[in-house]
């Protein structure tokens, strides 16, 4: 068995994503050669994201999904030190960069159904192998949105609109600093989006982000 029980053949099957990719979204390139390295794609060219930069360890697949909602639902912890050293590999760039290290957060009445954030059990290892500061509640989730899952592009970037704020610490905390915010999984940028937008406000200099999976696809723009 490997790391986190993962047999060879579960292992095998994880679509790491390599450079070249998208610096502003994390999407990969078809395109080989260096030149590539640090381009954006079309649509975060034409229309950048709240957020600086983006890296993702992995593509959201069939493989990659089943790991995750086995650490996400599951609650088999021991993905999350995995998931932390993938990042720290895929993400070096903006770990490189940052001043602090936060998660995505889940409002309340969900992380007391859950009994734990994901994305927190991922970004405090990740802080701690980094040596960056990790602020787990300077960012909060205070209105308790509906599921992503199933909605389109616009339906998600409204369902979490104003959704979070930066506490009054939080915002001493991230004043003039730049963030690595992390999270599980990327599909249309719209959570991670609407977290950079608050912490911005708040003072932060810029937000990147650091995401276990992503879609394969580079994402539309907004109609």
């Amino acid at each position: 068995m490997g790391a986190a029980g993962l047999s060879a053949d579960a292992w095998s099957r994880v679509v790491f994503l390599e450079d070249p990719v998208c610096d502003g979204c994390g999407a990969g390139f078809e395109h080989d050669g260096g030149a590539f390295a640090r381009s954006r794609c079309a649509a975060c060219t034409a229309q950048p994201h709240a957020f600086a930069r983006a890296r993702a360890a992995c593509v959201y697949d069939d493989a990659s999904r089943a790991l995750i909602l086995r650490f996400k639902h599951g609650d088999q912890q021991q993905f999350a030190p995995l998931f932390a050293r993938w990042l720290e590999r895929a993400a070096a760039p903006l770990t490189a960069d940052c001043d602090a290290v936060l998660p995505v957060p889940l409002h309340g009445l969900r992380l007391l159904s859950r009994r734990f954030n994901q994305a927190a059990e991922i970004a405090r290892p990740l802080a701690r192998a980094v040596d960056r500061a990790f602020l787990p509640d300077a960012l909060v989730r205070r209105t308790r949105t509906d599921s992503q899952g199933g909605k389109s592009a616009r339906g998600r970037r409204l369902n979490v609109r104003s959704a979070f704020a930066v506490t009054p610490a939080g915002a001493r905390a991230v004043h003039g600093r730049r963030l690595l915010l992390v999270d599980d999984v990327l599909t249309t940028g719209a959570t991670a989006e609407a977290c950079a937008r608050a912490l911005l406000a708040a003072g932060a200099r810029a937000v990147d982000l650091a995401v276990v999976a992503r879609v394969r696809t580079a994402r539309t723009l907004p109609t």
